[in-house]
């Protein structure tokens, strides 16, 4: 299993923009094949900052989200709205369980 965590800062008053490719990418990657779970969210102490918390089954499914046409231009985007470069972190987990 594959967890992808990924953090945007956008400029202030830039993120209507990356909010809609991100509702896009969101609509286009849930339904993939071996994509267990995918989520974006604004950052209650930060509006101007996105995470987004990917989970796949493996790297095929990771290396077909990403080519998705949504992902693309969300991607394409970010040089325009962001304030600083994103930050992404890939993580291999061998195990994992019900929480609680």
């Amino acid at each position: 299993m594959i967890v992808v965590r990924f953090k945007v800062r956008c400029q202030p008053g830039k993120s209507g923009p990356l909010i809609s490719a991100f509702k896009d990418v969101i609509k286009a990657s849930r339904p993939l094949e071996g994509v267990a779970s995918f989520d974006i969210g604004q950052d209650l102490a930060d509006p101007d900052s996105f995470v987004a918390t990917e989970v796949f089954e493996n790297e095929a499914a990771l290396d077909r989200q990403e080519a998705l046409a949504e992902v693309q231009k969300a991607i394409a985007l970010l040089g325009e709205v962001t304030a600083a470069p994103p930050e992404a972190t890939i993580f291999q987990v061998s195990s994992s369980r019900p929480w609680g």
